[in-house]
This record gives C-alpha cells, sequence and structure tokens, in this order.
C-alpha cells in the first residue's frame, strides 16, 4: 500500500471506502475514511482519544451498519454477509468478558464449540504462553493473562483475518515482546491483522502500514519510516565545561540548557559528520552522545506541537501527545 486509498498489486482482503459512521444527535465519529489493506500485511489504526478507531472497527467487523460509504473485508460486506465473513475472521476485543468460574481450559473448550475448525485447547493456549494456566480458574488470572486469554480464542479458528484491539494493555515487557513474535509469524503465515494501539513502539515495530486519525479523518498515512522521515533527528552531547555552546558551528542550530546541547536536524548523518570533525579539530571531548532519526513517537508529539493552535478545527492535520493516545 502506498497511499490512504491503499493502492497495492493485489486485490486488498480489508477494503475501506468514504466510510461514514454518524449517532443519534449528529455526531459523526467516522467522516469519509479509505485505506485498504493487502494479504499478509499489518496495518495499525492510532489517534487521539474520540479519534474514531473504535468506531471503525466496529463497522469492519460487521457489528454495525456504516452510515455512509463502504466496507469490504475478504470481497464481501461484514454487515450483511456476516456468515460470509465471520468464521475466517478472529476478533480480539479491549475486553472478553470471560465466566470467572471457568477454567482456562473449560473457556477455550466453550469457544470452540461455536467455532468452525477450533485448534485443539492446548495448541491455543502454548500459542499464547498459557498451558501451564489451564487449570486456573479465569478469576484468579492476571491481566495480562487475560490478555493472552483473549488472544488464544480469537486465533482459535485460523482466521485469515485478525482483529487485535490494544492487544498487549496489561502485559509485562516479556509478554508484549512474545505477543509481537506471535503477531510478526502469523502475519509472515498470510494472516492480515488490523491493529489498535496506543503503544507507539508496538505500531512503529509491527506495523507495515498505519493511519493516525483524528476527529474521525485519516490525517497522517503510509509506512511508519514514512511518517516518521517526515520529522526531524536529534543529535544530542555535553559540552565540557570550559568550551562555550557559542563555539559550536553556526550551521548547526543548536539549542542548549547549560552545556547540554540538542540539535533538531532532517540531516542527522551530514550534521553528526560535521560535528565529530569539529570536535576532532578543537580535541573537544562530547559527553553523552547521542544521534538518532524521529521515532513514532518523537514524531507524534511534534505534529501535536506544531498544530497546538489549531485543536478546534475539524480539518486539522495534526494528532495529540503520546501520553494522550488511548484505546477509543
Amino acid at each position: 500500500m502506498t497511499d490512504s486509498s491503499g493502492a497495492t498489486g493485489g486485490p486488498p482482503v480489508i477494503e475501506v471506502r468514504e466510510l461514514r459512521r454518524s449517532y443519534v444527535g449528529g455526531f459523526t465519529a467516522v467522516n469519509g475514511i479509505s485505506f485498504s489493506v493487502p494479504r499478509g500485511e499489518l496495518f495499525a489504526l492510532l489517534g487521539t482519544n474520540g479519534a474514531g478507531k473504535t468506531s471503525t472497527v466496529e463497522l469492519l467487523e460487521g457489528l454495525a451498519r456504516p452510515s455512509g460509504g463502504s466496507v469490504r473485508v475478504l470481497g464481501h460486506d461484514p454487515y450483511k454477509e456476516r456468515r460470509a465473513v465471520r468464521p475466517r475472521v478472529g476478533v480480539m476485543l479491549q475486553e472478553g468478558g470471560f465466566p470467572s468460574d471457568l477454567t482456562v481450559a473449560e473457556t477455550v473448550r466453550m469457544c470452540a464449540g461455536c467455532t468452525s475448525g477450533a485448534r485443539p485447547t492446548g495448541e491455543a493456549l502454548d500459542l499464547v504462553g498459557l498451558g501451564k494456566r489451564a487449570d486456573v480458574r479465569v478469576k484468579q488470572l492476571s491481566g495480562g493473562e487475560r490478555r493472552r486469554l483473549d488472544l488464544a480464542l480469537a486465533l482459535l479458528g485460523r482466521p485469515e483475518v485478525l482483529f487485535l484491539d490494544e492487544p498487549t494493555t496489561g502485559l509485562d515487557a516479556e509478554g508484549r515482546r512474545d505477543t509481537w513474535e506471535l503477531v510478526r509469524e502469523l502475519r509472515d503465515g498470510g494472516t492480515t491483522v488490523l491493529l489498535t494501539t496506543h503503544y507507539l513502539e508496538e505500531a512503529e515495530s509491527l506495523a507495515d502500514q498505519l493511519a493516525i486519525m483524528h476527529q474521525g479523518r485519516i490525517v497522517v498515512s503510509g509506512t511508519p519510516a514514512e511518517v516518521t522521515a517526515a520529522q526531524p533527528g536529534r543529535i544530542r552531547f555535553t559540552l565540557p565545561p570550559e568550551v562555550p555552546v557559542g563555539q559550536l558551528p553556526l550551521s548547526l542550530r543548536a539549542g542548549a540548557d547549560g552545556q547540554r546541547v540538542e540539535i533538531r536536524t532532517r540531516k542527522v548523518q551530514q550534521d553528526l559528520g560535521e560535528l565529530l570533525r569539529w570536535a576532532d579539530e578543537l580535541n573537544v571531548q562530547l559527553g553523552s552522545l547521542d544521534a538518532r532519526s524521529a521515532s513514532l513517537e518523537e514524531a507524534f508529539l511534534s505534529i501535536a506541537s506544531q498544530n497546538a493552535d489549531a485543536g478546534a478545527d475539524s480539518s486539522i492535520n495534526t494528532v495529540e501527545t503520546a501520553e494522550t493516545m488511548v484505546a477509543r
């Protein structure tokens, strides 16, 4: 996919065209968005609180009828042709709502009875690292373990399309990394994945493509690299006490807090080379030197800062800071 309309070399598995969703009272949660996802890709849908992500995903899952536009999943309307779509799709909600007195294995077996071609219970639990917790009651699971159980149930039917709504919320760092690896394996095996997350590192690590929603519209889309490339990188270092900041080359446009210096630049490699040559010529030791391109989180923060005064404009091309990214 090369743009928000999703032009690809093959037929899309998920296709959204001018999608709208309005509620009673006239509030429009989804306002004419378009994107598509090819088979075997992971698409991350990000956005601010109230941006319309969950409303969009519910339409993709066939839980509601669009107010306008169209949705196709595996070539079908997921609302009107639910019987054709549902057996081929896995859904991981933000909360599963399991009966608390059932064991983990009993919960999986109960759901397997309603799933065509379900995996064996042990296989489903081993996939998500819950094999040794099969006989534990659901009410005794930690929050992270419940998220693993949610994922196991989403994978029961060996889905062709997988919807993951905040899949790693509540997981510790190891659990999050294990889940990322599993999702990568599923994608590499041909499963098409649509992910919502407020962990920007997660989207940056997993997504082939992403779109950022704000006030019901897609305001930024592309690969993680394309989104971050639009933002400057940074070079940080500390100067020795006897070297004034004013002695730095003017071309580096440095900002400083005492002897701590930060250079914001779209030419990280070129400016880092100039800095190192300057330091070598003057025999200056640069402490805590750190140079890197912008991360996805830094891109969000920068976009938010650039558009802070335009937040009330419904057509604004912005997103909020990473700290305000939530599941809705």
